[in-house]
């Protein structure tokens, strides 16, 4: 009996990283004092007497106290880690559960390993290198390691995913970054989470920067609302939350039953304009139609500069003139029911391109959420030329660079793209030097952090206004 006390006191002092009790030489106390103090031990510790008692005061030595066996330790017998989390492994098996003297040594295994079950796993869905790139610097920045599986397609075209490690008990956190082939990197995120949901993971959030198919969030004629179907799915697969950044609607979040955190990128993006832009304090920020003003409204008025607007020019994503939405089809000699006059709307017409502001002799900054097909925003570069802008950059925050990006990028008047790496784009910064990129993994590692050790999130949105 007195080796399986000491055997616990010392698993449990080395888990809350104090020298054990039994390399306290003089100090230690009688094994009788041991046995009385483990019978009297609460069969439950809050996490903030723990911390209160890990931390204790320096410069009293009978203010150290072992939670596990409520010893009062001297100082020289703590390490440099003792603020380490309370109530982990073999600590929390001991804390939370007063196991009665004399019980058998499998029996204090078995706890400390359902205890040890509870922290965390850092996934990534997809296996090519430059998918892992953003996975890889999100681990290392919690000091964590990569969770280990494997992802790979079948000869047939299948997606097979396998998890190689225990997952039972744990929040596990999915990244997937959106290479090009959209629709094969959502299913490796639906079949590894509900892979995770079967091995009985305790939560699984997914870590997706670049949510999928968020430009189709309206109904377009006789389409469907993709978005909404994607949020379905996923909560099918057994996602219980999800961490993303800049939505293209922020209404998507409506779509999802379980919470969502909608990080921003736009500090990263400020500090980059202010670190890297010389004489940033002669710029102007554009938005390149009427959708994005409120963004190009919001870095305005944080940088202190101009605002313009580029107004008229081509909408082929939006399309809401053309709703096409009619039940039944129209006839050319269609019947209408007598006292029925409905008021006829009016085409839309667009009016010629005009830029609303003054961008002579300055830097124009042109600021939206996504950056893919790149024609507009080369059309919008060549009339800031001709309105007397001398440096024209682009900032978004997903940059897809789909098709020709690269070559239209380079052969255009635009100095810089600066986009996050929120979607890889390795190739594409080889084929055009122009696009430089931004790193954001240090908010996502810390909204992992915070949610894994249930913190508040209000710190990752500091000053953060309904129109960001």
């Amino acid at each position: 009996m007195e080796a399986y006390i000491h055997h616990v006191l010392n698993e449990a002092c080395h888990d809350f990283h104090l020298l054990p009790c039994s390399q306290l030489g003089e100090n230690r106390p009688r094994d009788d004092d041991v046995a009385q103090r483990l019978r009297k031990l609460p069969r439950k510790t809050s996490p903030s007497r723990a911390n209160k008692a890990m931390r204790g005061n320096p410069g009293d030595e009978m203010n150290a106290v072992c939670l596990p066996c409520n010893i009062k330790h001297t100082p020289w017998a703590w390490q440099d880690q003792h603020r380490a989390l309370p109530g982990t492994g073999a600590a929390r098996a001991v804390a939370d559960t007063a196991l009665p003297l004399g019980a058998p040594r499998g029996l204090h295994d078995s706890l400390a390993m359902n205890a040890a079950r509870s922290g965390y796993r850092v996934f990534s869905a997809n296996s090519t290198a430059a998918c892992t790139e953003l996975a890889k610097r999100i681990t290392e920045r919690l000091g964590a390691e990569l969770g280990k599986s494997v992802v790979y397609q079948e000869t047939n075209g299948e997606t097979r995913v396998e998890i190689k490690e225990s997952v039972r008990g744990q929040d596990i956190f999915i990244i997937q970054t959106i290479p090009r082939d959209v629709n094969t990197a959502v299913m490796e995120l639906l079949i590894m989470a509900y892979a995770l949901k079967t091995s009985c993971a305790r939560n699984i959030i997914g870590v997706i920067p670049y949510f999928p198919y968020s430009k189709q969030s309206k109904m377009r004629k006789r389409g469907s609302i993709v978005c909404k179907l994607l949020a379905s799915m996923l909560a099918k697969a057994g996602l219980t939350h999800i961490i993303t950044m800049d939505l293209h609607q922020k209404e998507i979040q409506g779509f999802f039953s379980f919470p969502v955190d909608n990080l921003r990128a736009s500090p990263f993006l400020l500090q980059y304009i202010q670190e890297e832009i010389p004489d940033y304090r002669n710029a102007v920020i554009v938005a390149k139609s009427p959708d994005a003003a409120k963004r190009a409204q919001s870095y305005a008025e944080r940088l202190r500069l101009g605002l313009a607007v580029i107004h008229g020019e081509a909408q082929c994503t939006e399309q809401d003139m053309d709703d096409g939405r009619h039940s039944p089809p129209m006839v050319k000699n269609a019947t209408v029911h007598p006292g029925l006059e409905l008021p006829l709307m009016m085409a839309k017409e667009k009016p010629p391109i005009t830029v609303v502001g003054d961008v002579g002799g300055r830097i124009a900054i042109i600021v939206d959420d996504i950056i893919d097909d790149v024609e507009s925003f080369v059309a919008a570069a060549e009339i800031l030329k001709e309105r007397g802008a001398y440096k024209i950059f682009v900032m978004a925050t997903h940059g897809l660079l789909s098709a020709d990006a690269p070559r239209l990028i380079e052969e255009s008047s635009i100095d810089e793209v600066v986009v996050t790496n929120t979607v890889p784009h390795e190739v594409q910064k080889l084929q055009c030097p122009k696009i430089k990129t931004v790193d954001i993994s240090l908010i996502l590692s810390e909204a992992i952090r915070r949610i894994h050790n249930g913190e508040s999130m209000a710190y990752l949105f500091r000053n953060i206004t309904v129109d960001d």
